[in-house]
C-alpha cells in the first residue's frame, strides 16, 4: 500500500515539473517572438523616431473641405469608390466595389495617419529604450488633437464618407478612426513614463471615452455594429483598443462577448474563409483585413481566463482556423483560388498583425519566419488605409 502511494506520488511529482516547463518553455517562445520583432525592427523604429520628433502637431483644423457639412472640428472624408456619373455629370456619384477615386476628399484620414505614425513610433521607440523624451514629444500630438479647444477634433464621425448629391456622411465612415488605435494604445504604453500631463493624459482619456459612448449609442454608431462584415470586426476593434485605454471593464467584457457571439460564428465559413470578403472586388486584400482584424480582437480582449484565441465555437471555427486558411495563400500568392483583386493586388501582403501575433500565441515559427520578410512600412496609401497596425512592438 505505501509502494502505491508513493509510486502515485512521485508521478504526480513528475507531471508537475512537466507542467512547470511546459508553461516555462511557453514564456520562452512568447519572449523569443518579441525579440525576434525587436530585433527586425529596432533600426528602423529608431530612425523613424527621429523623424517624428521633428514633426509639428497638425490636426484636422488645418485642412478644411467646403464640401463638408460639419465645422473645422469636424472629421471629414468622402467614399473611396463613389465617382461621378458619366450619365448625369451632374447628379449623386454612382459606386464603383473596389476602386478608389484620387479626386475625393481624404486629408483628414491622412492627417489622422500621419498622427497614429508619430505615437506609434514614439511609443515604440520608448518601449525599446526607456528614454522619456519621445513619450514628452509625444504630448504635444495628444494635446493638439485631444484637448486643446482651438485644434481638438470633435468626438464623433458624423460626417465622414460622406457621398456627393447622396449623403452628408455614412456609418460606414466610422472605419476611419482605426487609425486611432495606435495612438491609444500608444499613450497607454508611455503612461509610465512619468512625463506625461496628468491634465493632457485625463483629457485624452475622457475623449476616447466620450468617443465610445458615441461608437454604442449614435445612429451611426449602432449602424455600424450591425454591418455583417469587416465593418462590425473594425468597429468592434476601435471599442476594444479604446475601451483598453480607458480601463473600461464593461465595455471590454461586451466585446468578447460579441466576439463569440456574433462576429466570429457570423462572419466565419466552416473552411476559416470570410465568405462575405471573398464576393468582394477587392477578396484577398479584404480577407487580410478582416483576418488582422479579429486576431487584434484577440490580442487587445484575451485574458488568463478567456482567451480568444482559442476559442472555438460549437461547429469549430476559430481565429487559428481563420490564420490556417489564408497562410497558404500568404506563403504563395500565385496559389490564390480567385480572380486577383481589382486594385492593389500586387501590394499585398505586407507584413500583417495576425501573422506576428498568431506565431507568438501558437508558436508558429513559419509564420514568424514569413512575417519578417514581408514589407514592414509600407508606403501605398491604399495599404496603409487598410493597416492600422504597423506597430506592432506596443502591442505585445
Amino acid at each position: 500500500m505505501r509502494k502505491i502511494c508513493y509510486k502515485s506520488f512521485v508521478v504526480l511529482i513528475l507531471l508537475m515539473q512537466a507542467s512547470c516547463f511546459q508553461k516555462q518553455l511557453a514564456q520562452v517562445n512568447d519572449r523569443y517572438v518579441e525579440k525576434e520583432a525587436e530585433t527586425v525592427l529596432r533600426n528602423q523604429v529608431l530612425k523613424n523616431a527621429e523623424w517624428a520628433m521633428q514633426q509639428e502637431p497638425l490636426t484636422i483644423t488645418s485642412v478644411t473641405c467646403p464640401r463638408s457639412a460639419g465645422d473645422k472640428h469636424d472629421f471629414f472624408s468622402e467614399a473611396d469608390y463613389f465617382w461621378p456619373d458619366p450619365q448625369n455629370p451632374g447628379g449623386p456619384y454612382k459606386e464603383r466595389d473596389g476602386v478608389s477615386n484620387p479626386d475625393n476628399f481624404v486629408e483628414h484620414r491622412k492627417l489622422m495617419i500621419r498622427l497614429s505614425k508619430i505615437i506609434g513610433t514614439l511609443a515604440s521607440a520608448y518601449k525599446l529604450t526607456g528614454d522619456p523624451k519621445y513619450a514628452k514629444e509625444a504630448q504635444q500630438h495628444l494635446e493638439a488633437w485631444f484637448v486643446s479647444s482651438e485644434t481638438r477634433m470633435n468626438p464623433s464621425l458624423q460626417f465622414a464618407q460622406a457621398v456627393h448629391g447622396r449623403s452628408t456622411g455614412r456609418n460606414y465612415g466610422i472605419i476611419d478612426t482605426i487609425h486611432l488605435m495606435e495612438v491609444a494604445q500608444g499613450t497607454l504604453v508611455m503612461e509610465d513614463s512619468g512625463v506625461l500631463d496628468p491634465d493632457v493624459l485625463a483629457g485624452v482619456k475622457k475623449w476616447f471615452a466620450n468617443y465610445i459612448w458615441w461608437l454604442n449609442f449614435s445612429e451611426a454608431g449602432r449602424k455600424e455594429k450591425g454591418v455583417k462584415n469587416n465593418h462590425s470586426t473594425c468597429w468592434a476593434m476601435q471599442v476594444a483598443s479604446f475601451a483598453r485605454l480607458c480601463d473600461d471593464q464593461f465595455m471590454l467584457n461586451a466585446m468578447r462577448e460579441r466576439f463569440k457571439s456574433t462576429l466570429l460564428p457570423n462572419q466565419m465559413g466552416v473552411d476559416g474563409s470570410f465568405p462575405l470578403e471573398l464576393k468582394r472586388t477587392k477578396p484577398y486584400g479584404y480577407s487580410i483585413f478582416n483576418l488582422d482584424a479579429m486576431a487584434m480582437l484577440c490580442q487587445i480582449l484575451s485574458t488568463a481566463d478567456d482567451d480568444l484565441w482559442t476559442f472555438q465555437t460549437a461547429d469549430g471555427k476559430s481565429v487559428k482556423k481563420g490564420i490556417d486558411y489564408l497562410y497558404p495563400f500568404i506563403a504563395d500568392k500565385s496559389s490564390w483560388k480567385l480572380k486577383p483583386d481589382v486594385m492593389y493586388w500586387d501590394k499585398w501582403p505586407v507584413a500583417q498583425p495576425f501573422l506576428i501575433f498568431g506565431a507568438d500565441r501558437f508558436h508558429q515559427n513559419k509564420w514568424l519566419e514569413k512575417w519578417k520578410k514581408l514589407d514592414h512600412f509600407p508606403t501605398t496609401e491604399e495599404v496603409i488605409r487598410n493597416l492600422p497596425i504597423r506597430n506592432p512592438l506596443i502591442w505585445m
